[in-house]
């Protein structure tokens, strides 16, 4: 009893152990930035399904992991853009789900996913809609040029 209570001193308080010297305001930092690499080896391996390989040769196995690196790339850009309040799994599974169902070759397309918070975010982020209940094939050819021009605004492309 006596240990619980002597342990609940620390209550609240962030321990770090480390062999590093110096200002403490660094080593949290360093271990912050650890964590944070922690937590994107775990995406890849979760999310984004980077393990196990079914490949052999050096090529290919160099290629997998590149698309898994780009792929974390672009979705923790998409976090920032979007704000850090909805997880991974989140945000991968509304991405995955925003489906447009094109009626004709000739007419246009309709949305068939759920509008939600994150698809707003994303919309918001983007400066485009897609959550309208009709879009027609040139309202989709300006989104995607739009999204071209916003790129190069940015200085991306």
């Amino acid at each position: 009893m006596q240990r619980i209570e002597e342990e609940a001193r620390y209550d609240g308080f962030y321990a770090v152990v480390t062999n590093l010297e110096g200002n403490v305001g660094q080593i949290l930092k360093i271990n912050k930035r650890r964590w944070e690499i922690e937590e994107n080896f775990q995406i890849m391996k979760s999310e984004f399904e980077a393990r196990p390989v079914y490949v052999r040769r050096d090529d290919r196995i160099k290629a997998h992991f590149l698309t898994c690196y780009i792929s974390l790339l672009v979705y923790r850009l998409l976090e920032k853009e979007i704000g850090s309040e909805y997880t991974c799994e989140q945000i991968l599974q509304t991405i995955r789900g925003m489906k447009m169902t094109q009626l004709s070759k000739d007419s246009g397309y309709i949305p068939s996913y759920m509008r939600t918070d994150i698809t707003d975010a994303l919309h918001k982020a983007f400066g485009f809609r897609t959550d309208y209940e009709f879009i027609s094939r040139s309202s989709m050819r300006s989104i995607i040029k739009g999204t071209k021009s916003t790129k190069k605004q940015k200085g991306e492309i």
